[in-house]
């Protein structure tokens, strides 16, 4: 338990120092793609997924990691739940990581677009919400013992971007890597047609999104050694978010029953979601928990360093919008199984075929609402 916090909350603190610093918000990336046309931001979440990609790979490869945990692949839910994050995370002003980094910098809207985001996801996993949810995801695809493209029961492994293919190696060089090697060749050209502008404060992009997949890889690491019995899992915002509400208002830290009762820790291993019986009896701590919360803290201190930090209060008005947003926001990365952070980074590090259209939905749901929010007032006028 000791390397669990300690660990937990150091690698949450380095992810809020960079995040702050970088002021690197995945919300604004997608965003100013299609609104002014600025791919800076973009190109940082890019560099983000190649580094974490090639990391979290080779953490595997290489045994550090048993399995990467990859997400079994729910179309309708991935593409619906998606969308609508996307749409969620324009409301909100923020996605699941910048609304964290932001409650560091002291700005009141993000407080409550947070206890909107955990709010929904607690209602999404474990209550009213979730037996929507659990039908959409019940259809599931994925490959069969044989090799082939199967759902339902049959399923024995996740659907990824290489074994949808069918194909184990070419000349001896394992398929999954040669995946790895186009997306970093088609993606190369892109990020070095233009140089990235150095901030006066701050990190520059392109440090900002090495560092992001710095902090990914070493998460996977750490969870995997310091965050049974749910293990290697990264850096994610969503399941951890309830996880760290139900602990903070359900602890029960001393009970290693729920740790090794097997039907909890099944539970746990299907989104986070915790049946409501076990739930009532109390939430042990996780490892994601403290890194979730780690976060605000590691922005505040480098906000209170580089002389940023001040408490923003919103108008009645904005706080009512963003914490519709952020129920939006919690619903959609419950019913999409995750959400920027979660998939569009740490999830397609792995190549799984969920976190890679959940990733497109996303970026889709944010355009969408970007247009309708901000595009078209300004045509009408």
């Amino acid at each position: 338990m000791f390397m669990t916090v300690v660990t937990g909350l150091a690698i949450g603190i380095a992810a809020g120092v960079v995040l702050q610093r970088g002021r690197f918000c995945m919300n604004s990336a997608f965003r100013d793609t299609i609104f002014i046309q600025d791919y800076t931001f973009m190109k940082a979440s890019l560099i983000a997924l190649l580094v974490a990609m090639v990391g979290a790979n080779l953490l595997e490869d290489m045994g550090q990691i048993e399995v990467l945990r990859r997400q079994s692949f729910a179309p309708i839910a991935n593409i619906l739940g998606g969308y609508i994050f996307g749409l969620g995370i324009v409301i909100a002003g923020g996605c699941g990581s910048g609304i964290w980094f932001r409650v560091g910098e002291g700005m009141i809207s993000a407080f409550f677009t947070v206890l909107g985001f955990a709010v929904s996801i607690m209602a999404s996993q474990t209550g009213v919400l979730s037996p929507v949810v659990n039908k959409l995801r019940s259809f599931r695809v994925g490959i069969d013992e044989d090799g082939a493209l199967a759902t339902g029961w049959d399923i024995v492994e996740p659907l990824t971007l290489y074994n949808i293919f069918g194909i184990d190696e070419v000349f001896g060089i394992s398929f999954k890597w040669i995946v790895i090697a186009i997306l970093i060749a088609v993606s190369l050209p892109w990020l070095l047609k233009e140089k990235f502008a150095r901030p006066k404060k701050g990190f520059a992009p392109h440090v900002t999104g090495i560092l992001i997949g710095l902090v990914i890889v070493v998460a996977w690491w750490a969870s995997e050694k310091f965050g049974q019995p749910i293990g290697a899992r990264g850096v994610s915002y969503t399941g951890p978010t309830a996880e760290l509400f139900r602990w903070l208002m359900n602890s029960n830290l001393l009970d290693p029953e729920l740790w090794q009762n097997e039907e909890v820790v099944d539970a746990l291993d299907d989104l986070g979601v915790l049946l409501p019986g076990y739930a009532q009896r109390g939430w042990p701590p996780t490892w994601s928990a403290f890194l979730v919360l780690g976060t605000p803290i590691g922005a505040y201190l480098s906000a209170r360093s580089m002389k940023e930090f001040k408490w923003v209060v919103p108008d009645a008005q904005t706080m009512v919008k963003v914490f519709m947003g952020g129920l939006i926001m919690g619903f959609g990365a419950v019913l999409g199984g995750g959400c920027n952070v979660g998939h569009s980074l740490t999830g397609f590090s792995t190549l799984a075929m969920a976190s890679v259209v959940a990733t497109i939905f996303i970026i889709l749901g944010n355009w969408t609402m970007v247009y309708f929010l901000f595009i078209k007032p300004m045509k009408d006028i």
